[in-house]
């Protein structure tokens, strides 16, 4: 899908259950008159997991900030199962590019601060925490501090952190652009696990095609100045992806299709 493309052809190929995300000729001009992003429309269904990749400048953190309520747009509409941004806030949650852990609390405790924002009593933030540490494979390591984390590791606390709000929408700027190969495609496959389980919706900032293949059903293709909506590519990959997805000729075939794709923007 095009950014302009008209709503008959979107009403061709979208499915019949309402959107859980509707965003609609979405325009953002910062107040030095830059034109961050022109007319961009797209739509999300109920459980997809979107991937937005592009040239640096065309905009793809400010989508995600716009959808989390970060940050205002300047014409245009975002809805999040009926809401604005800011009254969906309470079934979002964001994961930063670094994992912007509080250096004086321990693990558990970096991953319980939501709960104790949103008053949750002690005896069930306990138990919670426990449970999500355990489903990111981080429970031996609650009482430790981030300082004595890897890279790898505080992302996983970070995204700890996120769901325990149990979010329905999760946005994610670039969490995994930091870490090594190896750690990035560990991590990957264990957020899909995470997905299967949880079943919210997510939009992931890359600037990794392989990365954005292998974790999407939806690949968005950004252009830059100002920033719209060049290509939708749908990945046909079955849900369940592991290490093996990554040798399989149709994972390649995606790939390069998607880079074919970037390269047009790219120019």
């Amino acid at each position: 899908m095009h950014a302009n493309a008209t709503p008959a052809e979107e009403t061709t190929s979208a499915p019949k259950q309402p959107a859980f995300v509707t965003v609609e000729g979405l325009i953002k001009t910062f107040p030095n008159g830059l034109n961050v992003l022109q007319n961009v429309s797209f739509r999300a269904m109920a459980g997809d997991f979107i991937s937005l990749i592009g040239p640096s400048g065309c905009g793809k953190s400010t989508i995600l900030r716009l959808l989390a309520g970060l940050t205002e747009k300047t014409s245009g509409t975002i809805a999040i199962e009926g809401l604005t941004p800011h009254n969906a806030r309470e079934i979002t949650s964001f994961v930063f590019q670094e994992a912007t852990l509080l250096p004086w609390r321990t693990v558990e405790k970096n991953v319980a601060l939501t709960l104790e924002l949103e008053g949750v009593p002690r005896d069930q933030r306990k138990e919670k925490v426990s449970a999500l540490l355990k489903l990111v494979g981080l429970e031996e390591f609650s009482r430790l501090y981030p300082r004595q984390l890897s890279g790898g590791m505080k992302m996983r606390v970070s995204i700890a952190r996120a769901l325990a709000s149990s979010p329905r929408l999760l946005l994610m700027d670039e969490p995994f652009g930091a870490l090594d190969e190896m750690t990035r495609n560990r991590l990957n496959e264990e957020l899909l696990r995470l997905k299967q389980q949880q079943k919210w919706t997510a939009f992931f900032v890359t600037h990794s095609v392989a990365e954005a293949v292998f974790l999407s059903n939806r690949v968005l293709i950004m252009a830059a100045r100002p920033g719209r909506v060049h290509r939708e590519i749908a990945i046909d990959l079955p849900p369940v992806r592991t290490a093996e997805t990554r040798e399989s000729p149709h994972y390649l075939e995606l790939i390069g299709k998607v880079s074919a794709a970037l390269h047009e923007v790219h120019g």
